[in-house]
């Protein structure tokens, strides 16, 4: 059963792991996928394991927090096909230090790409949210568009050394929680999923020096392993999830099972912070 079929989906940043493992079981599923990287080849790439898997994606480039991108994103979802039904705001980074040593440049930076950026795209898009959905009510037919914000347990429980990304997670809540009650009317689900240890860039070990470049910032990521370790003997299933398994609840989100479902965050976390 192919829950998604004929829908059209935007999926920032699934260049790479969790974005990449949305947008290929999205596409599984019969969705039509704008795939969204900062670089080019790696969104092309995505973009034709879909293709070739038999699915339909198509690249868009471009970093979320430029000016000009959300009207770029939405338009592209638009004229490549026709619609716009589901809407992932994934695209993120870390930028780490406890709060004596973050700089202006580093807060901004988090709000910029996981408040900003998300609020923009979501702007740009609803006209073509909110716009059929009245014309559809008004025919008397009810059709659910779906928004998933990706949010954080370090944006709903706090994490050290992460106060500007914790500010951005907890604020896309605000975001998700107010958007539900605003277009609830539209039929429009507005839900966010709050990801714990999930194996990305994000979390592989500091050791192995991972580096992403955003414009002209170079960011080095990763946790250190020791505090890797720390971290999964506290959760309960006993292991970090992988990239596929945080791509499951986004699915239901999106599809019809959880169409009386808004307003809402899903801890994916492996029973962490319940």
């Amino acid at each position: 059963m192919k829950l998604l079929e004929g829908k059209s989906a935007i999926v920032t940043g699934s260049g790479r792991g969790i974005g990449r493992a949305i947008a290929r079981l999205f596409a599984e599923h019969g969705a039509r996928v704008v795939v969204n990287d900062l670089e080019g080849d790696i969104a092309e790439g995505v973009a034709a394991e879909i293709g070739e898997a038999g699915g339909s994606a198509v690249a868009c480039v471009g970093s979320v927090t430029a000016p000009e991108f959300p009207e770029k994103v939405v338009r592209t979802a638009v004229e490549e096909f026709g619609r716009l039904d589901i809407l992932v705001n994934n695209a993120g980074y870390t930028w780490d230090g406890v709060i004596q040593n973050v700089t202006d440049e580093m807060w901004q930076a988090m709000i910029d790409v996981h408040l900003t950026a998300p609020f923009r795209i979501i702007r740009a898009a609803a006209p073509y949210m909110r716009e059929p959905a009245k014309a559809e009510l008004a025919e008397g037919r009810r059709i659910h568009r779906k928004i998933i914000n990706v949010s954080s347990t370090s944006g709903v429980a706090g994490n050290p050394g992460q106060v500007n990304y914790s500010a951005g997670k907890m604020g896309i809540v605000g975001v998700t929680k107010t958007l539900a009650k605003e277009w609830g009317r539209f039929s429009i689900n507005v839900n966010a999923v709050a990801y714990g240890f999930i194996e990305t860039r994000l979390t592989a070990a500091k050791e192995e020096h991972n580096r992403a470049r955003v414009g002209e910032i170079e960011v080095e990521l990763g946790i250190p392993e020791q505090m890797r370790q720390m971290a999964m003997r506290m959760i309960p299933l006993g292991r970090a999830g992988t990239p596929e398994e945080a791509a499951g609840p986004v699915l239901f989100l999106a599809s019809p099972l959880s169409d009386y479902v808004t307003g809402h965050v899903l801890l994916v976390t492996g029973g962490s912070y319940v």
